[in-house]
């Protein structure tokens, strides 16, 4: 099965999130190149996109760490408990976010900003699948459409799964995993690599990141429907 290694979890476990630290950091510094502007900070239904991803965070969250371009680490933002700006890379963006999160936590869950569609009960989800004992806990959705390489051969699609955030882990092993400043685009991927027990969640299909301004409008579509 490769270096994604699936754990099956017992989840009878006595810890719940009702005695447990969770704090969520949500990455929110891009750039916006492939959107052109800053797509964190663009309107969906009324709110900012980043709104709608601390909403759902603070469903399950101790505390909530945004991460936000540098300029914008003055800018008050009540909602969260703490705001700090990124780095040049996603996973200096993670680091910067992780270094703000109160050493008393037991589980850290990472999001990315620009994904404000993800329910409350994913986030349910993978913090209790940490809890039950997972080091790292992804969401994932099967891949719907034929597949090919770049020369044309069909990949088969039933072996792959596409990678959705908030991704959960054991504070502590993230911790150390980012000591080494590692570099990664989802830091799943850096935990397995270190050796941790990986358990896959359902995602959710309509659990969209917004990368060009027509994601924008399936989005309004979706939350018109709910």
């Amino acid at each position: 099965m490769g270096w994604w290694r699936v754990v099956a979890f017992n989840f009878m476990s006595e810890r719940s999130l009702d005695d447990q630290e969770v704090w969520v950091v949500i990455v929110a510094g891009g750039s916006g190149t492939r959107f052109g502007s800053l797509k964190q900070y663009a309107d969906l239904g009324g709110r900012r996109v980043l709104d709608w991803s601390i909403d759902a965070a603070r469903s399950v969250a101790t505390g909530v760490v945004l991460v936000v371009p540098g300029e914008h680490s003055d800018f008050d933002e009540p909602a969260v408990d703490i705001v700090v700006g990124g780095g040049a890379t996603r996973s200096e963006s993670v680091r910067a976010g992780l270094g703000a999160v109160a050493e008393s936590a037991d589980v850290v869950l990472v999001h990315d900003g620009a994904r404000p569609l993800s329910s409350h009960s994913l986030f349910r989800a993978v913090a209790d699948a940490v809890l039950a004992g997972a080091d790292a806990v992804v969401p994932v959705v099967a891949v719907v459409d034929t597949v090919t390489d770049v020369h044309g051969a069909n990949v088969d699609r039933e072996q792959l799964r596409i990678v959705q955030t908030p991704q959960g882990f054991n504070a502590e092993l993230l911790r150390k995993v980012h000591a080494t400043k590692p570099e990664a685009t989802d830091d799943g991927s850096l935990v397995v690599a270190a050796g941790g027990k990986l358990r896959h969640v359902q995602g959710e299909r309509w659990n969209l990141k917004i990368t060009e301004p027509e994601d924008l409008v399936v989005a309004e579509a979706i939350l018109e429907e709910r």
